[in-house]
């Protein structure tokens, strides 16, 4: 998914020269985290609610600039790069959002809580659904294999995540399914010779 399906194209900004309160109640007036800093069009810096809380117990630090505080080179991203890209950059800079970038435009921003909403999503944890989670074991066809026999007895497949168990050496398959009877999905992996983890029905 695209970074510019799911970052805040309706973007709140601040100036480098107004103070650190200013931003503060910006904040919190629209409710988000990180101010995009501009300078007329051009995009300079990017701040974030924890910059300023840095600041304010500082002596004089409700009246500093913006531009004294600001990140001037925020890690950014393009609004083409994949959602995956994204979090990728969150996770490892463990940071709370990124200025979306267009040819050094600024064009939007994506923050953690947009991914998380575009992972439900995906993942379909907010729709009615089961869950079976197998260990797929030696065999390579396995993934394949559950698929079949999942799809055979009537489940419908809404979205599988993957996921290692380094004490084995083995991976395991989290199946979501939409709303189903899962126990006789569970009997006929077990009888194919699967080991089932946790099951959600």
């Amino acid at each position: 998914m695209k970074i510019n399906r799911r970052m805040a194209q309706k973007i709140i900004t601040v100036s480098p020269d107004a103070n650190v309160l200013d931003a503060l109640n910006v904040l919190h007036q629209n409710s988000i985290r990180h101010l995009p800093v501009m300078d007329g069009k051009k995009f300079v810096g990017f701040l974030s609610e924890s910059d300023i809380r840095q600041v304010l117990l500082l002596p004089g630090g409700k009246d500093m600039k913006i531009e004294e505080v600001m990140n001037r080179e925020p890690i950014t991203i393009g609004p083409e790069d994949n959602l995956e890209d994204a979090a990728k950059l969150i996770h490892h800079y463990k940071i709370g959002g990124l200025p979306v970038l267009d040819a050094g435009k600024l064009v939007g921003v994506i923050t953690v809580g947009d991914i998380l909403a575009a992972f439900i999503e995906i993942m379909g944890v907010l729709q009615a659904s089961s869950r079976i989670d197998v260990v797929l074991g030696e065999k390579p066809e396995a993934f394949e294999d559950l698929s079949r026999l999942i799809k055979a007895e009537g489940g419908e497949i809404i979205s599988v995540g993957m996921g290692s168990l380094p004490e084995e050496k083995s991976n395991i398959c989290f199946f979501r399914l939409k709303k189903c009877d899962v126990g006789r999905i569970v009997d006929v992996i077990e009888s194919n010779g699967y080991e089932v983890g946790d099951v959600i029905a």
